[in-house]
């Protein structure tokens, strides 16, 4: 069955089994026909197999694999009544006294009072019924649809730390596994484990070829105890969802996602698989390091990958003392798991302090690639869009981004949602999103969460946990650290460079408002968007002409005529007014400036501004851009704007002399020397025919 540890078979098994079947084959060579046999060995010479490598041979070596089923589960213990009844029994007695304790806060009043202490003691009562146990809390820590903040807070310091279990039976499953002891497979291995957790523990060693090792061995009977664990709890889910209205959340769907999620951490070559994974996604980012696996080393219940010299980030008296710039490599982590959640997808589920060190070096290294998470594209750019909405302060806008990311049902009423969005963000928006404590609005979220009919999807569960707890990281390193205002850069960048359709359309909702374009907005992305290191200015531009040019960028073409008309009107308003002023000067006579609005003035300063953002831009050049002016301008379409751009300049042209001179409300130039009498602005009309 899926849910009991399978030894798999040794390398020497492994040769022994084809040994045996070649010795049967012999005894079968006498009933060959001769020309059959020959032919068959002509076919297996001109097509030998493929040579194998080392990652491919330890799939095959790690045996039955151990994936979550919980038909199979159910199937299992089914048919092991006194062991579930005994050990329901147990974990209902430890909970009794707990349940117990909350009853009577209730009677008497004090919930509000004890609840700190009582989500400590359900902490304590987690760590002790052991690593199913330990992991359903941390699973728990990032629900905020089905537990109250006071318990999350304190959910979220649940550490997985067990006493180690006896080195004979962790050196019984290295030969189990490999073949052979452990001290003939290394040259060298720690007498004790350096390290122990709920699934494993960890030795330091080295192979015989020179290089040192990091040696995560599994804890005993882990899949049968977790198996026994998970069935209990979901028949417990399934019963409280059928009984209790009262609950919205898929009680038995949350089980089987986190019993997904365990059981793939008890396959040791599923976790070296997403090491491989992650260091090809992310190991090219600069001062970003992934360990190495050794599959030759490697199998379902032994892990030997490159040891890594490190200091944890939170231990800064020992990162100072060494040289290294923490808040630069907190940054560094903030931009690998931005492209983690909002690029690739495949992000980290688990970054604690233990799992990011600093390298003497000066890089960050990632551990422990056990828990990892996918986030679909759909999704990826439904975060970006809600950014974007949060931006404008668009609650409503904000409320429908968590119906598409499947917070919210389709028919749940956001009537009353949209002012509690409004209520959290608000006040905390302050001068910019950049601005934000991620921390403290998570905390404000989860309290919107928990009281409305909120569904948090499994993979922005651990988003926020991956988040929360990097933010965490950075604040210890430095108090006034904002990981949106390091994440802002890289938002401005997909949003101006990224062509698909949903970011275009989430670009527009940012840049425009009530039919008029927000230069400021325009400036302020390609202010942040220049502070990214991977912003290629140039391509930004030809994705905006192609995009520009593009059926889809009628609206904005139509946009553009209309400011360069109104512009260029102004500049020629202006500069025929100075001319006039100038002749005026040489006859006494002063001239009345034309009146420019504040915010058409404000418009051209943006302008400037943004003209002078783009050649202080790396990798800008200005000769490129005038070199494609000749290609832009036998395009059908820049013609037709050009049409239209002349043809709005010579109508305002025409208005303006309709105003100057056919209806006039005061003299148009008063000579120095001279008064008049005061009178009322008379309105001056053609004279009839």
């Amino acid at each position: 069955m899926d849910v009991k540890t399978v030894s798999p078979a040794s390398p020497l098994s492994y040769s022994n089994s084809g040994t045996q079947a070649a010795l049967g084959n012999l005894q079968e060579l006498e009933t060959v026909p001769l020309q059959a046999l020959q032919l068959e060995l002509e076919t297996a010479a001109v097509t030998p197999e493929p040579l194998k490598s080392a990652k491919d041979i330890a799939y095959e070596l790690a045996g039955e694999s151990v994936r979550y089923d919980q038909v199979a589960i159910a199937a299992e213990y089914r048919n092991r009544p006194l062991q579930v009844w005994g050990r329901l029994s147990s974990v209902v007695w430890t909970f009794f006294s707990f349940a117990f304790s909350l009853w009577w806060d209730k009677k008497t009043g004090r919930t509000a009072a004890n609840e700190k202490r009582r989500a400590a003691r359900l902490r304590e009562i987690l760590s002790q019924l052991g690593p199913a146990f330990i992991k359903i809390g941390q699973a728990l820590s990032t629900r905020p649809d089905l537990v109250p903040p006071t318990y999350l807070e304190e959910l979220t310091t649940l550490q997985d730390q067990l006493p180690p279990f006896p080195n004979e039976v962790a050196y019984q499953f290295i030969q189990e596994e490999l073949g052979a002891h452990p001290k003939e497979i290394y040259a060298e291995i720690t007498a004790d484990p350096i390290a122990a957790a709920s699934l494993g523990q960890v030795y330091k060693g080295k192979l015989k070829t020179g290089e040192t090792v990091a040696i995560k061995v599994q804890r005993p009977g882990l899949a049968e105890n977790i198996g026994l664990d998970i069935y209990i709890l979901r028949r417990v889910a399934v019963w409280a969802q059928n009984n209790f209205k009262v609950i919205r959340s898929d009680l038995a769907g949350i089980m089987d996602e986190l019993g997904e999620r365990i059981y793939e951490e008890m396959d040791y070559t599923h976790e070296g698989h997403n090491a491989e994974r992650f260091a090809e996604l992310y190991g090219h980012i600069k001062d970003i390091y992934v360990p190495s696996i050794y599959w030759e080393y490697t199998r379902r219940r032994v892990l030997t990958m490159e040891w890594i010299t490190g200091t944890k980030l939170t231990n800064l008296e020992a990162v100072k003392a060494q040289g290294i710039d923490a808040p630069y490599l907190i940054e560094v982590g903030v931009q690998c798991s931005l492209r983690q959640l909002l690029e690739h997808g495949f992000f980290h589920a688990d970054p604690h302090p233990g799992n990011l060190l600093a390298t003497p070096d000066g890089q960050l290294a990632y551990l422990d690639f056990g828990m990892m998470s996918e986030v679909k594209p759909y999704q990826r750019y439904g975060l970006l869009e809600a950014v974007v909405h949060l931006v404008n302060r668009d609650f409503e806008g904000l409320a429908r981004d968590y119906v598409k990311l499947e917070f919210l049902t389709p028919d749940t009423d956001l009537t009353p949602i949209i002012p509690a969005l409004a209520g959290v963000f608000n006040n905390a928006l302050g001068a910019s999103v950049a601005e934000l404590n991620f921390k403290s609005i998570t905390d404000e979220l989860s309290a919107v969460m928990y009281e409305y009919p909120f569904r948090v999807p499994a993979y922005y569960a651990l988003i926020i946990r991956s988040l929360v707890t990097l933010e965490g990281i950075a604040i210890n390193v430095d108090p006034e650290f904002k990981v949106l205002s390091k994440a802002y850069p890289y938002v401005a960048k997909r949003l101006l460079s990224d062509p698909a359709p949903e970011l275009r359309a989430s670009l527009k909702d940012l840049l425009f408002k009530h039919g008029e374009f927000r230069w400021n907005r325009l400036e302020n992305l390609l202010n942040n968007a220049r502070e990214s290191d991977d912003y290629d200015v140039s391509k930004i531009l030809n994705q905006a002409l192609e995009y520009l040019f593009s059926e889809r960028g009628d609206f904005i073409r139509d946009r553009i005529v209309t400011e360069l008309v109104k512009n260029l009107d102004i500049i020629s308003s202006n500069a025929f007014a100075n001319a006039k002023a100038v002749v005026g000067e040489w006859f006494g006579v002063v001239e009345a400036k034309p009146a420019v609005s504040a915010t058409d003035q404000k418009n051209l300063e943006h302008i400037k501004r943004i003209w002078g953002i783009l050649q202080s831009t790396p990798g800008f050049d200005g000769m490129k851009v005038l070199q494609l002016l000749p290609q832009l301008f036998v395009k059908p379409e820049v013609q037709n704007m050009g049409q239209k751009v002349v043809g709005g300049l010579a109508q305002r042209a025409v208005a303006r002399l309709i105003r100057e001179f056919l209806i006039s409300q005061e003299p148009a130039a008063i000579p120095q020397n001279r008064s008049y009498p005061k009178t009322a602005p008379q309105l001056s009309l053609p004279a009839a025919k």
